[in-house]
């Protein structure tokens, strides 16, 4: 698979972060009053670090079908603040316990383990607030359809199920089946919510939305494999976090059932699958056939 198109797609990624984190500090409270502490734990969790890839999804899926960037950036930045609570709780004692962060001290360590809690909860719920905002799109029926996508997606039968099945999975044997199913809940369906966002927000066709569904989850998948990659090839001051922490707790990936290089190898095709959905974008998807190879070449 070529990689042509990674030096193209890097750069954009940044652009979209600097927007991103632009609109991400305007609309997280300020640390003042009694309640300093939590939003201060807030911006901590959320501003100053991280790729941003869903974020950048949203914005190049809203480009897709001529969507107002102010619109696209607030979708962004809400998909960005759930993303960033799922890594608060991660990160806890009672769950990952993890002791670094996107190369800092996690949430619960700067500050502590209720502060975390409650941060995280917060910005869970200051998603939902942005998302049902009409600054984020005239229509009543978008944004209904908005909020109703990402609590799908967070949820018990997305994000949250899929990390119910991961610390399952430091007690039970998991097949690449129970594997594939935990990361298409767990990765998948906030992908698959960052990339139909803009068909949403677009009121596009059911075939196009359908479409990007399909890329994303193949996408996650891809997105998921790499990551375990790096958790058994990557260096901590390149990843921002403690690596081999799955061989430690004993937990299934497909790197532990596949090997290395067939797990390399399904990333890749994967990808290319992911690619081959965008066929009926033709050429305005370039943007998005280039994070699919990203993601899967990258060494952060």
């Amino acid at each position: 698979m070529t990689t042509a198109l990674a030096p193209t797609v890097q750069p954009a990624i940044a652009d979209a972060a600097a927007r991103v984190e632009r609109t991400l500090d305007r609309l997280l409270p300020k640390p003042v009053d009694t309640e300093a502490p939590l939003f201060a734990a807030m911006r901590y969790a959320t501003l100053g670090g991280g790729k941003r890839l869903r974020p950048f999804l949203v914005l190049s899926g809203a480009r897709l079908f001529g969507v107002a960037e102010a619109c696209a950036l607030r979708v962004a930045a809400a998909v960005e603040c759930v993303h960033c609570y799922s890594l608060v709780h991660d990160d806890l004692p009672a769950m990952d316990d993890d002791t670094m962060r996107r190369g800092k001290p996690t949430v619960h360590v700067e500050y502590d383990e209720a502060t975390a809690v409650l941060a995280g909860d917060a910005l869970l719920t200051l998603a939902f607030e942005i998302l049902a905002n009409p600054e984020t799109h005239a229509d009543p029926q978008v944004r209904c359809a908005l909020v109703h996508a990402l609590a799908v997606a967070a949820g018990g039968h997305g994000m949250v199920g899929g990390q119910t099945l991961d610390m399952l999975a430091e007690r039970k044997q998991f097949d690449t089946d129970a594997i594939t199913r935990l990361q298409r809940m767990k990765t998948g369906e906030l992908f698959a919510f960052a990339c139909e966002a803009g068909a949403v927000l677009g009121k596009a066709d059911g075939t196009r939305r359908q479409a990007l569904h399909a890329y994303a989850h193949d996408l996650g998948l891809a997105f998921q494999i790499a990551d375990d990659l790096l958790d058994v090839e990557g260096r901590e001051e390149e990843v921002g976090k403690k690596t081999g922490k799955d061989a430690t707790a004993g937990k299934a990936t497909f790197v532990s059932i596949l090997g290395v290089e067939r797990a390399r190898a399904q990333a890749r095709m994967l990808a290319d699958q992911a690619i081959a959905h965008l066929d009926v974008f033709e050429d305005r998807a370039d943007m998005l056939r280039a994070v699919a190879r990203y993601v899967v070449e990258r060494r952060v």
